[in-house]
């Protein structure tokens, strides 16, 4: 399904949604609360800016008695999204932001990778993949780093544990295009970027990725992922939280003209060890 007929039969969730909750008399908070969400989240779900998570799906058919249409609809469109299922709401949301704030402790995050390097991710986790199933999902990776390029991008805040360039992901070669890459687009003014190297010791979040989302018209959203699995927190005190953990790393990291020194000079070692300086 196109990205264009996909965003249609969300429209369609949306104003089914609408419709049966007007037929019932209940107002977009008054559903919310029997649903668990805010009002306010109803109104986006309604104008399909916001997905709903499957659980929620499930609690507005038995709120509205809709015999498990709205879930039915839901697991539709999961099915045919190019994501897998835990990480397909925040891909949605990544294209709505007007500013991303990322956090990346051991690999390149996915917006800011080469083709090489996120091969070398898929081929490191999928062995016996296939070359067309690892040329499929590099193409989605490279589809969704399109955001960057677009006039309307959101500002996009990257902060990079040294680990992530001190650790080989792929050979030399690939190592030494994917910092340069990361590179020239800090010199382009198109991310902003910072790198925490090791000698700042302990920080918040160690070892957990996060990615801290802001839009024009909806509350912020945080991103963390585990082992297959994601979670999407919007909780008000939850996304604070996180927003000052992000602060402190970025206090700690280094200032973004010695961090971009520090990928051109890691990029330059491994250019060496590939035999390509």
């Amino acid at each position: 399904m196109a990205n264009g007929s996909r965003q249609a039969v969300w429209e369609f969730f949306g104003t089914e949604l609408k419709r049966r909750r007007e037929n019932t008399g209940m107002t977009q908070v008054e559903l919310g609360a029997k649903v668990f969400v805010s009002g306010g989240y109803i109104g986006q779900f309604e104008q399909a800016i916001r997905k709903p998570q499957l659980d929620v799906a499930r609690r507005i058919d038995e709120v509205l008695q809709t015999d498990g249409f709205f879930e039915r609809l839901w697991r539709k469109l999961i099915k045919e999204q190019r994501f897998a299922e835990y990480f397909a709401h925040a891909a949605e949301l990544e294209r709505l932001a007007t500013s991303i704030s990322e956090w990346a402790p051991a690999v390149v995050p996915g917006l800011l990778q080469t083709p090489a390097y996120a091969r070398a991710i898929y081929l490191s986790s999928n062995p016996l993949s296939t070359d067309e199933w690892i040329d499929e999902m590099v193409s989605l990776r490279m589809d969704r780093a399109r955001i960057l390029k677009d006039a309307a991008r959101p500002v996009y805040w990257v902060l990079l544990h040294e680990t992530v360039l001190r650790v080989p992901v792929g050979t030399p070669a690939v190592m030494a295009q994917q910092l340069e890459s990361v590179a020239r687009a800090l010199r382009a003014r198109t991310v902003l970027a910072q790198v925490l190297p090791f000698s700042a010791g302990a920080h918040p979040q160690m070892g957990k990725a996060m990615k801290l989302m802001e839009f024009e018209d909806a509350p912020p959203t945080v991103y963390t992922e585990g082992v297959l699995s994601g979670n999407l927190l919007d909780e008000p005190a939850v996304v604070k939280r996180v927003r000052t953990d992000y602060d402190l790393l970025r206090a700690a990291a280094l200032p973004p003209e010695a961090s971009l020194a520090m990928i051109e000079a890691a990029a330059e070692d491994y250019r060496r060890c590939a035999g390509t300086t």
